[in-house]
């Protein structure tokens, strides 16, 4: 009989530390139950044939296919030359189903979600020269969408799909992560509709804030902003010149909350008002100090918070995308419908999401 493998990888959505991957601070996400889902079943023409029907779109690629160059966002083609490095080589062909309800587009990371479950499909059909483990699939996932194609993302989007739950990820050299939670009730995806700008805006941020970075090191060779707190603003601001000051401030700010968040969310039972409170702190940074929101991402943050959540963010690189909203059990019905009445293209509760899998 010929060989079936199905892969259901999740979309995920970030809860504090948005545009701190890249620089190496922590964040705090998870995986949502909205999914990628993949089909494949083994073909005897030597060549993967994919189809896409929800986008109507085609690839046929053969399994021996090396790309010394790749064309930008060439995911199938990326994953498969870092594959090659981990030891994993395609021997027979198949034909490979691509579905899903994860919006494309809406800031819940339906490119990573694609490209983790495409990585876990060639795993599972050839396998590694190391021990698969969900760590070295949401490796791979970084190294085959960011660092293939010289992207200015962090690593958030592909841990969180590869590894599931609600995740604190320390993004420095060597990553690591602990899992916080299972669950949290009363999460809440709002899609704007809104087109994001992904590549340009990260770009944009990441280039200044590395650059306030690089001003303080020079007069101080030893600056570590991992290693440095909010009250110590003022001995560094001075160094940095005043067009950049903002992005400096906004970095150690946002470490600030995430830490915060952290702390509570380790808790047996964390206080979701408190952990609300601080998502509403994070977003003013994004929207005040990065300016990464639009006029309706803050009109449905807006009628959301009135509804009644307890605290509410964009989420991603802004311009568009979606909004995360943490609400009380009797209140996410209203805090939904609230964000459909302030032009927002569809919301919906999510549940946490245990991470990508073979089903």
């Amino acid at each position: 009989m010929k060989k079936k493998i199905n892969i259901l990888a999740p979309g995920r959505t970030c809860l504090f530390g948005d545009h701190q991957d890249y620089l190496g601070l922590p964040v705090i996400a998870c995986a949502i139950n909205k999914y990628i889902s993949l089909e494949a079943i083994e073909n005897e023409e030597f060549s993967f044939r994919i189809q896409m029907p929800d986008i109507e779109e085609e690839r046929h690629i053969q399994i021996d296919q090396i790309f010394d160059a790749i064309n930008q966002r060439d995911y199938f083609a990326s994953s498969l030359r870092v594959l090659r490095r981990y030891g994993c080589i395609p021997s027979i062909g198949y034909n490979v189903k691509i579905t899903g309800d994860l919006p494309v587009n809406a800031g819940v990371s339906s490119s990573s979600a694609l490209i983790i479950a495409w990585i876990r499909f060639l795993l599972e059909a050839f396998g590694a020269d190391q021990k698969i483990t969900r760590m070295l699939i949401s490796k791979i996932g970084y190294e085959a969408e960011v660092l293939e194609h010289k992207e200015p993302g962090g690593l958030m989007d592909q841990y969180s799909i590869g590894i599931g739950n609600v995740l604190f990820i320390d993004t420095r050299e060597k990553p690591s992560y602990e899992v916080l939670q299972d669950n949290i009730q009363g999460l809440i995806v709002g899609e704007s509709g809104v087109k994001k700008e992904t590549i340009n805006t990260l770009g944009n941020l990441k280039e200044k804030a590395l650059k306030a970075i690089e001003y303080i090191t020079l007069k101080k060779p030893n600056f570590d902003i991992k290693l440095t707190d909010l009250e110590e603003y003022n001995d560094y601001e001075r160094y940095v010149p005043k067009e950049l000051k903002q992005f400096f401030f906004a970095a150690l700010k946002n470490h600030s909350i995430t830490i915060k968040a952290l702390e509570e969310f380790k808790k047996n039972v964390p206080d979701m008002k408190y952990i609300g409170h601080l998502m509403n702190e994070h977003h003013n940074i994004l929207k005040d100090i990065l300016k990464v929101t639009v006029p309706r991402i803050d009109k449905m943050v807006k009628s959301a918070l009135d509804a009644g959540a307890y605290g509410v963010k964009i989420v991603g690189s802004g311009g568009g995308g979606s909004i995360i909203a943490i609400a009380p059990k009797d209140k996410e019905q209203e805090v939904v419908e609230a964000i459909i009445k302030a032009e927002g293209k569809a919301a919906y509760v999510v549940n946490v999401d245990p991470g990508v899998r073979v089903i």
